[in-house]
């Protein structure tokens, strides 16, 4: 029964390639030629076909023998009769970057209701102070125990407080053996006549211990934690009142044109109104990063307009720091008291930007660095490629900004902290097209860009200007 069922279905198999044997004769045909076609064999011969010979002629030219001109035999040739394709889109040279615009850009921009914009500074606690009046022991009792000092900063410390003494010496408890320690004091009252100190770690005058030593003028003294007693329930009161600090936004416009008949006319190459306004945008960004740097906070009364004219404050003059350097002696020591100014005594961030003109940034990149301090690979951030150098102290992320140059401040630098760099915008980035024609004014497309905006530094200590001796 199977091999019955097996015959019959052969035997329809076999009759309908009789019924269309026209049509697959037809079908493996067009196969065959659609395969000869992509893999460029000759239907006669059978093997693939090569390329033609070039032979130079009796004078000049070249000519072709056995097989038709192609684009591969008239490359092979060596003729210059076909082009390549003509790279038509025009480089746009920019003359230098932008970095302080373009990391504002990155963060979120805080939006003001007002061109005049207040804002709030905070610093910390002052830690460290300096003896104002030299002390001398003259007495043994509670006069040497308890003694009423003068600093140069009485209202950084307050009752509870102790100072450590970084460079006098404390006492082991017999007080006539220094311990090696650092001398540390006790805050026990403040009024206008002075701080009453005591000391912890004193040293023994007469029959009395714990007594202070000599303190020289310009004694540091350091702010550590306070100590209470074990009935204390209060401390005295720790105040931090922000400063209030203003800035104006300054309104930066820029407005392209372009004529009808420049618009219709035929060019040689692609140049549009957009690209017009892309070189526009690059060259406002460029004026609107030396505001941002070094612009002047004022207003001034254009009699011709009959208004005022805003103008911004650049963050080099909010910077809370300076460090300056001698170019001559610019050595790995220097840098390393750079990385310190930078990154100690304002609890900013690990990571800050130096953005500095050419020769500042040349003789940085001379320095030889060790496993101590290191320039390590190029780091994308903010869009922007820098060159990190890691120390102990943090990470500084380096780049040439052309503007120092432009200004004149080639040796000059700025450290800032982007936490603590803010934007405040009036009017955001944005384009208008004006209808000049329909006015009456002229017979032109114009798109005017407008921004008005101001950078602050929310942090000035945490931002550190770098000058040349």
């Amino acid at each position: 029964m199977e091999n019955n069922d097996k015959q019959a279905t052969a035997k329809g198999v076999w009759q309908t390639v009789a019924e269309h044997r026209g049509t697959i004769i037809m079908l493996l045909l067009v196969a065959a030629a659609i395969a000869m076609l992509l893999t460029g064999c000759d239907p006669d011969a059978g093997t693939a076909m090569a390329l033609a010979t070039v032979i130079a002629g009796t004078d000049e030219g070249s000519h072709v023998v056995d097989g038709p001109i192609t684009t591969d035999t008239v490359r092979q040739s060596g003729s210059e009769l076909l082009l390549n394709e003509i790279d038509r889109r025009i480089v746009k040279i920019r003359p230098m970057a932008t970095p302080i615009d373009q990391i504002s850009r990155y963060a979120r921009p805080r939006h003001s209701n007002s061109m005049i914009v207040d804002y709030y500074t905070v610093d910390t606690k002052p830690t460290t102070c300096r003896l104002a009046t030299a002390y001398t022991p003259s007495k043994e009792g509670t006069e040497a125990q308890r003694v009423v000092i003068k600093t140069d900063n009485d209202d950084m410390l307050a009752v509870s407080d102790t100072l450590m003494l970084p460079e006098v010496a404390g006492y082991e408890a017999d007080g006539a053996t220094q311990s090696g320690k650092q001398l540390v004091l006790y805050v026990v009252a403040k009024d206008d006549t002075g701080v009453t100190v005591m000391a912890a770690n004193g040293s023994k005058i007469g029959s009395t211990y714990d007594c202070i030593p000599a303190l020289p003028l310009n004694t540091p003294m350091i702010r550590m934690g306070r100590a209470a007693a074990e009935l204390d329930v209060q401390t005295p009161q720790f105040e931090s009142l922000p400063q209030k600090a203003q800035n104006y936004c300054q309104i930066f416009k820029m407005q392209v044109e372009q004529s009808t008949l420049m618009k219709i006319a035929d060019k040689e190459v692609e140049w549009t109104l957009s690209d017009q306004e892309e070189a526009a945008i690059y060259d406002m960004r460029l004026g609107m990063e030396k505001s941002f740097l070094f612009g002047t906070k004022t207003q001034i009364y254009d009699y011709r307009k009959k208004e005022n004219v805003m103008l911004t404050e650049g963050i080099w003059h909010q910077a809370g720091k300076d460090f300056s350097y001698a170019p001559d002696t610019f050595g790995q020591d220097t840098l390393i008291s750079l990385m310190r100014t930078a990154f100690t005594g304002n609890a900013g961030s690990k990571r800050k930007v130096l953005v500095g003109g050419s020769a500042l940034i040349e003789t940085i990149n001379k320095l030889e660095y060790t496993k101590v301090v290191n320039a390590r690979d190029t780091v994308t951030r903010w869009g922007i490629d820098f060159t990190e150098i890691c120390s102990k102290f943090g990470r500084l992320y380096v780049l040439l900004s052309e503007v120092f140059d432009e200004c004149g401040m080639d040796t000059a630098g700025l450290i800032i902290d982007p936490a603590y760099l803010q934007k405040y915008s009036h009017l955001p980035f944005g384009t208008e097209a004006l209808d000049l024609k329909s006015a009456g004014v002229r017979n032109t497309d114009a798109t005017v860009l407008t921004e008005a905006s101001c950078l602050v530094l929310r942090y000035p200590k945490a931002h550190v200007r770098v000058t040349s001796e």
